[in-house]
């Protein structure tokens, strides 16, 4: 306590003439019983802050590369107040063939520098925010966030979701946030025949839907309601929230309760795949089992295992990343595997085979532009069809591919940053590949996904966006991974970071985006209109979402040649 020493004396004689001490506020804490154990948190800002708290045992020694497996020890008085651990980061290649990457690669692989970014393999961890003195008696609604990186890097610490709460209660929304760490990378996502038959395919989406399960068995300790859970994502985050909507044929029950009850998806939905053990699948697990030195192995899967934390990590990080002239078509992402995730994302949506939850999912207008940063050598669109054909697209043929480029018939018009006119192309081919990546991967698959819905559970609700709100970035636009500023941590506070925000968390609530939007205009669902609602920095509009309809019609017509 803070006292004035000349007061102190007054304090025996009447407390009227003494000025009232500040009391400090004692320490969050939340007693849960799965596992057992008193967890204590911080208080900042008017946020009570938890972290690091562990909801699966280490996935380490033997369980690396094993599906996550709960807690079975009681944890005791848990010191939530430390900085949460991220899984093994995947920054760049370490491919010799991939230069410059592969040079800082041999810096952010090194095991030292992933322990200054705090990352390693005991990283099954989540964060929880909560406006500070909730109780447990509270039951306010939950949201729970997935973080995005490609699948290949990211971790909670990235998104500090305090002034997240802070803006919900300045809105009288008040809400409890939930960050899980997930295994990204080699570690997360490892392709191959050997990790089909072991059972172990897709296990960063195995993370989320066990931390999920642990909140359903403890928020409600640290003042959150587990009936009214919402999953949140960006990129691939969006990506995971749609998967766990399909994982186990959408069934997302646990102990006869459904896990989350909506969803919102910031850039990302369906990304039709070749399975677990497909040819692409395979290439990328032979390389890493090279570079380990496993090749001559009786196991080459418990070889991996054995190894050395540093060696698999450098082995795991041989195979092309994202930062790269491979771009989007990743090494490590959510693959079939016959279990968990039964088919091809595209498949089990068309087959009605998802949770029926209301969602939200939308899109940056320029998804594709950073990831079309790394391809200048290509100048023709016959080059650009070979790209495709190479990288990405093993089951289309060139005659489809040319097709698709055709349907981007002009820069100007057609490019991405859209509505730049002849401005902002890089080189030759940049705007259109970079439409291309963006429509593929993100914008118009988006409205297949609404398509589909709507033809099999129209009473589903669902709600679109097209963010507009970093038009005139040069070479960029609007582009993927901005509205992390500008929708998660409200940098700007302008009409976009307001609005989507009291949308946001109205949804959280009500299920429903316009039940406590106030004087924001009115969103519709997508079905009632097929219309989306823009966001710019000063206002809203409704936009008709047929924009590059022929493209969508393709992609729609040929989704099954497209899977990565």
């Amino acid at each position: 306590m803070k006292f004035l020493i000349p007061v102190l004396p007054l304090l025996w004689f009447s407390p009227v003439l003494a000025a009232p001490a500040k009391v400090k506020r004692a320490a969050p804490t939340a007693t849960i019983l799965a596992p057992s154990a008193t967890v204590v948190g911080k208080t900042s800002l008017d946020v009570d802050v938890f972290n690091a708290i562990p909801f699966a045992q280490p996935p380490i020694d033997s369980l690396r590369l094993k599906p996550p497996q709960p807690l079975e020890r009681a944890l005791g008085n848990f010191d939530a107040t430390g900085l949460p651990k991220a899984c093994p980061q995947f920054f760049f290649s370490t491919d010799d063939s991939d230069w410059p990457s592969s040079v800082l690669a041999d810096l952010t692989n090194n095991p030292l520098f992933q322990t200054i970014t705090n990352a390693g393999e005991d990283c099954l961890t989540l964060d929880i925010r909560r406006p500070a003195g909730t109780t447990a008696d509270d039951k306010l609604p939950v949201l729970v966030w997935i973080f995005g990186g490609a699948f290949e890097l990211g971790g909670t610490a990235m998104y500090e979701a305090t002034p997240l709460v802070q803006s919900s209660v300045s809105l009288d929304m008040p809400i409890i946030h939930v960050a899980i760490n997930y295994r990204v990378g080699g570690f997360g996502f490892m392709p191959g025949k050997e990790i089909l038959a072991d059972g172990a395919g897709n296990l960063g989406l195995l993370d989320q839907r066990l931390a999920l399960k642990w909140v359903a068995d403890n928020i409600a300790a640290f003042g959150g309601d587990p009936d009214k859970v919402t999953i949140w994502g960006e990129s691939a985050g969006a990506i995971s929230v749609f998967d766990q909507m399909i994982l186990y044929d959408g069934d997302n029950t646990y102990k006869n309760k459904p896990l989350f009850r909506g969803a919102i998806m910031n850039s990302g939905g369906i990304v039709p795949a070749d399975p677990v053990d497909s040819a692409k699948g395979q290439a990328v697990y032979d390389a890493v089992v090279a570079d380990a030195g496993c090749s001559s192995a009786t196991d080459t899967l418990e070889c991996l295992r054995g190894l050395d934390y540093d060696v698999f990590l450098k082995a795991a990080n041989s195979v092309p990343g994202v930062l790269s002239y491979h771009s989007v078509a990743l090494s490590y992402l959510p693959r079939p595997d016959g279990t968990a995730l039964t088919d091809s994302p595209d498949v089990l949506a068309k087959a009605g085979k998802y949770a029926r939850v209301p969602f939200i999912n939308g899109n940056m207008e320029d998804e594709g532009t950073i990831f079309a940063l790394f391809q200048s050598n290509i100048t023709t669109t016959d080059e650009v069809a070979d790209y495709l054909a190479s990288y990405f697209f093993h089951g289309a043929t060139q005659e489809q591919l040319k097709e698709l480029v055709a349907t981007y018939p002009d820069t100007t018009t057609d490019g991405s940053p859209f509505r730049t006119g002849i401005f902002n192309n890089w080189y030759p081919q940049f705007k259109r590949i970079a439409a291309i990546l963006g429509d593929l991967t993100f914008t118009l698959t988006r409205r297949v996904l609404f398509q589909t819905v709507e033809d099999l559970t129209p009473d589903v609700p669902s709600w679109s966006y097209l963010a507009s709100y970093n038009h005139l970035t040069p070479i960029l636009g609007t582009f993927h991974g901005g509205d992390i500023l500008q929708v998660f941590y409200g940098i700007l506070p302008n009409y976009a970071s307001r609005s989507i925000q009291s949308y946001y968390f109205s949804f959280v609530y009500d299920l429903d985006p316009n039940s406590r939007r106030g004087s924001f205009m009115e969103w519709p669902q997508w079905g009632e209109s097929h219309q989306l609602m823009q966001f710019f920095n000063d206002r809203g509009a409704l936009l008709d979402d047929d924009f590059r309809s022929d493209t969508y019609e393709f992609i729609s017509k040929n989704v099954e040649s497209f899977h990565i």
